[in-house]
């Protein structure tokens, strides 16, 4: 009868762990520790050993053999990974989304680049990107292509947090503009292939690490 109850923990704990890990909380590397997540959470091992595998499988986390279970770090290879699996299928969507976008719609995505613009921390500005680019490709119709479209998002939040924590700079996005204009007057082609350039723009920061270190950060800025 607790088996229900036991799901629905481990589904809280491994939502609040993936929040944490997304937002830079837990940096790459660090190690999850069972015991404590339990205590945190007033859990026993059995949700939390089943929300670290809710995080492997979103790829958030890796076990690893007499080390435990420990944040999954990324490298320059990943981030491009997810820069261009995002070209693919948000162009897909957007040529999919393109008939059905209305001057309705294209208002509010150009109120949420103005926001992005003049967001003063990365967090704000990534909200309001995301919400830009959710805003011209949900009228595809899609949910699968979206919902996968979404998980992108989430890595690239990940690898963005992990990068500008701190110190970010209001930027003008001109080519969230040059894509309104282009579907504004119709030139779906062109729309499509400077989202295609937007977003497999990486940005490269260096960043504190454990024991003093600096390393080099890799973010879609886009």
């Amino acid at each position: 009868m607790s088996k229900p109850k036991e799901d629905t923990l481990a589904v809280r704990i491994s939502r609040a762990l993936a929040e944490r890990i997304i937002a830079g909380e837990i940096e790459p590397g660090a190690r999850l520790r069972q015991d404590h997540v339990a205590e945190e959470f007033g859990a026993s091992h059995v949700p939390v050993r089943e929300a670290f595998r809710r995080l492997e499988a979103q790829g958030l986390a890796v076990s690893e053999p007499r080390r435990g279970v420990r944040v999954a770090s990324f490298n320059l290879a990943e981030v491009k990974e997810v820069a261009e699996m995002r070209a693919a299928l948000e162009v897909l969507a957007l040529r999919h989304a393109a008939p059905n976008l209305t001057a309705a719609i294209l208002d509010e995505a150009e109120a949420a680049t103005k926001a992005g613009d003049e967001s003063r921390d990365v967090r704000s500005w990534e909200e309001a990107n995301r919400r830009f680019h959710r805003l011209i490709l949900a009228p595809c119709g899609m949910p699968r292509l979206l919902a996968s479209i979404d998980d992108l998002h989430a890595a690239s939040a990940r690898f963005l947090f992990a990068a500008w924590r701190a110190d970010w700079e209001a930027r003008t996005d001109h080519d969230h503009r040059a894509i309104l204009a282009a579907l504004r007057s119709r030139q779906v082609e062109a729309a499509c292939s400077t989202l295609a350039g937007h977003v497999q723009w990486i940005g490269r920061r260096p960043v504190s690490a454990s024991g003093g270190r600096t390393r080099d950060a890799f973010a879609i800025v886009g």
